[in-house]
């Protein structure tokens, strides 16, 4: 009987990247989030690294998309065909019985947003009802901070499409904030930069390969450099240059900004007691980006409160999806539903 029961699963439905943890198995699936689809009739072709691939490689009849933008779905029909493709991954040959899924969802969006994650998973196979849980909640279970307890844990979650920081106690949100600045606008400004400095032309892969290889929040003495391929924008043809990892520090230092004052928002946001308990405890990073290099430096430096990056920071959102199913009472109680938070049920602190 034990095939019968259903299996629970955490989906970390992100920008950049689509996470599946399954109870009893972990992590399962880790890949992209983009969909290689044919033109003529739409029909999938691709989905996950296959589709990472051909990203800028394809020929007309081919186009890759991202249906995930800022965290939230853009385009829904191709997120379905992705979700239903993942799930079919959980879930085996013998689908008889829907998996029970809990899916993340930015800690700011609307409720038409919510709704539409909500639809796509169910249509893609999970079973009614489809969970939603904030990421910054979810970060904070997979990072197994004790957030069940009455005291103040802060959680800064830089994904691909969004930096979402939040003070968190008894499994709710405090105080939270979202700002549609993560690591896919950081590739934007290496892209930037690496045109107007060098006048050489490269695409979004290849800033983000430069963003892992040397990239870095704060300008370091060890000088770390890479060689970049890409068109010249005099010339128009292929060329090579070196790319230092200050040059990078310095591309991206308006983002980081962004992202440093939204951290800097919530904690003066933050009721007295648990800013306390904030400053006793740190903040923790999880999501893609807290693997930048000195990111928890550059954050202790400006907030003047100690940061550390999660134990695996990539994982912890999907982990965090598929414990709370566990506590799924518990999380929903403490959630607004749709209509509370339209008459403003549950006050923020500033509203108390």
């Amino acid at each position: 009987m034990e095939f019968l029961a259903p299996k629970k699963a955490g989906i970390d439905l992100g920008t950049a990247n689509i996470l599946v943890y399954v109870k009893g198995q972990g992590i399962v699936v880790n890949e992209p989030s983009v969909v290689a689809r044919h033109n003529r009739d739409n029909a999938i072709v691709a989905v996950g690294s296959e589709a990472r691939a051909m990203q800028g490689r394809t020929p007309g009849s081919i186009s890759v998309i991202r249906p995930m933008r800022d965290g939230v779905i853009a385009d829904y029909l191709t997120t379905e065909a992705m979700l239903r493709y993942f799930i079919g991954i959980i879930t085996g040959r013998f689908n008889l019985i829907r998996p029970e899924v809990m899916v993340t969802v930015p800690a700011g969006v609307t409720s038409v947003e919510q709704r539409a994650v909500r639809d796509a998973s169910e249509q893609a196979g999970a079973r009614k009802p489809a969970h939603l849980v904030p990421e910054p909640l979810a970060a904070a279970i997979g990072a197994r901070i004790p957030i069940g307890t009455a005291r103040g844990n802060m959680v800064v979650n830089i994904g691909g499409g969004r930096t979402e920081a939040a003070v968190i106690s008894l499994y709710g949100l405090v105080v939270s904030e979202s700002v549609r600045m993560a690591g896919d606008r950081i590739d934007e400004a290496i892209v930037a930069y690496v045109r107007r400095r060098h006048n050489l032309i490269i695409g979004d892969r290849t800033a983000e390969e430069i963003k892992i290889a040397i990239g870095s929040a704060l300008p370091v003495d060890e000088g770390l450099a890479t060689q970049v391929r890409g068109r010249d924008q005099l010339s128009g043809l292929p060329k090579t240059i070196s790319l230092t990892s200050n040059e990078v520090a310095q591309s991206i230092q308006d983002c980081l900004g962004t992202i440093v004052q939204t951290v800097r928002a919530v904690l003066e946001k933050t009721p007295p007691e648990l800013a306390a308990d904030v400053i006793d405890r740190g903040i923790v990073l999880t999501g893609g980006g807290a693997l930048l290099r000195h990111m928890d430096e550059l954050l202790t430096q400006e907030t003047g409160v100690p940061c550390y990056v999660a134990d695996n920071p990539l994982e912890c959102v999907a982990i965090g999806a598929g414990i709370a199913l566990d506590h799924l009472d518990v999380i929903k109680r403490s959630l607004p539903t749709e209509e509370e938070n339209l008459v403003g049920l549950f006050p923020g602190p500033d509203q108390r």
